[in-house]
């Protein structure tokens, strides 16, 4: 089962002010990015206060408990899908740790490829683990360095020497809200400025504007910013240490559609990706269809290169999460037809190409695909926006097997009968390259080269 990744939220101000709706709304616009729990931590008077559970971000935080948490100058929020470590409510962030110095808190979006060997090392030494989250590793790292340095970013740039792997992290101190890239950038960071002045941290441009605040850019690949009140610092030592390796999925599914990431619009890389599958893998048909909602912009790609008039033919229940959010494989293949339903007069008698962005195990489409063959499509022909799954990835997808990767044990033929489509095309993996023009991306999940 392919997971979600997670999102990141920070907001500093200069004088206090409630700044717990801020993060609300902002990690509201994360929500697609996890579903399983929200936290939110508020810095009032260096005290940090916080509310962290598991659910959905408007099931976590309603009005009373947002009225609890104090006003203050810096707070930070998570929205989570578990990578490394199980799901749970002591696995939710963000972390915090308190210390003779002042205290941490830290949100974590990515995975620790060498996160065993980590915490052994600091179980070594005394430290007391009580996740089985990665992000406690890097906030006893940050911490332990703490300790030693002169401030809390020169712990950091310490922290980062010793890690590996995909981080994206937005920090709370007692003073400063510090944003850090891993030295790849395999997760998203950006950050924006408010008309009054505070500076807003988010994994996407998405989450900027939904709380007023303008894109400034994006963080470089292991780039530090330290964000004091008035100034913002920009540390680079750890800069141009690695190739960048932006992963190649923000821009296929991940990323919300108005969301731009590192400069690059993910809606027009997806009607790319799109107008690349109508060049690769035609085939003549009615209507070109989209699975809501991540399937539709390359949906109205198809159409427009192909001449295929763009449809409606599948309406999306917005109350509930994606489907591979679910625990279990049974209740992930009935919530398929309770999260999606055909338009029979749209569908009825037609010969269908179907636009999805992923296939992972093949039970969904197949689903999907028999559920238009029972509302009277003619044909499906099913076009993917991306390659064969064939690896697992170890920078915060959680694709670690690849018993569940069904392009690892089947031909697209055999892909193609286990879904009941008449017929199967994956975007070739020499397609990538085109969907952001640049070739600094990781798509090790397709082809097995790992960065780290």
């Amino acid at each position: 089962m392919m997971e979600e990744k997670c999102g990141v939220f920070g907001i500093r101000t200069i004088k206090e002010e409630m700044l717990a709706h801020t993060v609300y709304y902002g990690l509201y616009a994360l929500q697609h990015r996890g579903q399983e729990s929200a936290g939110i931590v508020v810095n009032h008077d260096r005290e940090f206060y916080s509310h962290k559970d598991l659910g959905l971000v408007g099931d976590v935080f309603t009005r009373d408990v947002l009225k609890a948490l104090p006003p203050g100058n810096i707070a930070i929020g998570h929205v989570r899908y578990s990578t490394t470590g199980g799901s749970s409510r002591i696995n939710c962030q963000p972390i915090e740790v308190h210390h003779h110095k002042g205290n941490l808190a830290l949100a974590h979006n990515g995975n620790l490829s060498n996160a065993a060997e980590l915490k052994r090392k600091l179980e070594e030494t005394g430290s007391i683990f009580h996740t089985t989250s990665d992000t406690e590793i890097i906030a006893y790292l940050i911490t332990r360095h703490r300790l030693e340095c002169a401030s809390i970013e020169d712990a950091v740039s310490a922290a980062m020497d010793e890690l590996h792997g995909a981080y994206s992290l937005v920090i709370s101190s007692p003073s400063k809200m510090i944003a850090v890239r891993d030295p790849f950038g395999f997760r998203p960071l950006c950050y924006g400025i408010r008309p009054d002045g505070a500076h807003v941290v988010a994994s996407e441009t998405c989450a900027l504007y939904s709380v007023g605040a303008e894109y400034v850019r994006d963080l470089e690949p292991g780039e530090i910013l330290v964000f004091d009140g008035k100034d913002v610092i920009s540390r680079r030592e750890h800069c141009d240490r690695a190739p960048k390796k932006t992963c190649i999925f923000e821009y296929i599914y991940f990323a919300r559609p108005d969301s731009r990431i590192d400069g690059i619009s993910v809606h027009r890389s997806r009607l790319k990706l799109g107008r690349l599958l109508a060049e690769h893998s035609p085939t003549d048909a009615d209507v070109v269809m989209g699975v809501p909602d991540s399937g539709i912009d390359a949906a109205m790609g198809y159409a427009n290169k192909s001449g295929i008039p763009y449809g409606v033919g599948l309406v999306k229940n917005r109350y509930i999460g994606r489907t591979f959010i679910s625990p279990e494989p049974e209740e992930r293949h009935s919530k398929v037809r309770i999260k999606l339903s055909p338009i029979r007069s749209e569908v009825e008698g037609k010969r269908i190409i179907l636009i999805d962005d992923s296939i992972v195990r093949g039970t969904t489409m197949g689903e999907i695909v028999r559920m238009l063959k029972d509302a009277g499509a003619k044909e499906v022909h099913v076009r993917i926006s991306s390659p064969e799954f064939l690896y697992p990835c170890f920078y915060g997808t959680d694709v670690d097997s690849k018993e569940n990767l069904v392009a690892c044990h089947n031909s697209v033929e055999e892909i193609c009968a286990m879904t009941g489509a008449d017929s199967l095309a994956f975007l070739p993996l020499s397609a990538l390259g085109q969907i952001t023009g640049k070739e600094d991306y990781c798509a090790a999940c397709f082809d097995g080269n790992y960065p780290d």
